[in-house]
């Protein structure tokens, strides 16, 4: 098992990945067509899509949760 202090990296490595895969696949099928070749393709932009999101959702992730907490009131 991995640490609870690992949650929000682990959080984040997941949170990416799952997006980025459905981003990419849809971005390359839209500017590639369902080819025979469509799935080395995705994998592809995925590899490297998830390259830059991770590290952004790392640093974006703190933001976001401070933009809404002044946008939400507390219960």
């Amino acid at each position: 098992m991995i640490s609870a202090r690992f949650a929000p990296v682990v959080f984040g490595l997941i949170l990416s990945g799952l997006m980025s895969l459905i981003v990419s696949g849809i971005a390359t099928v839209q500017a590639a067509g369902l080819t025979e070749d469509i799935f080395g393709l995705w994998m592809g932009a995925w590899s490297v899509s998830w390259l830059v999101a991770f590290p952004a959702v790392l640093v974006v992730g703190p933001i976001t949760r401070r933009i809404v907490a002044k946008l939400v009131t507390p219960e």
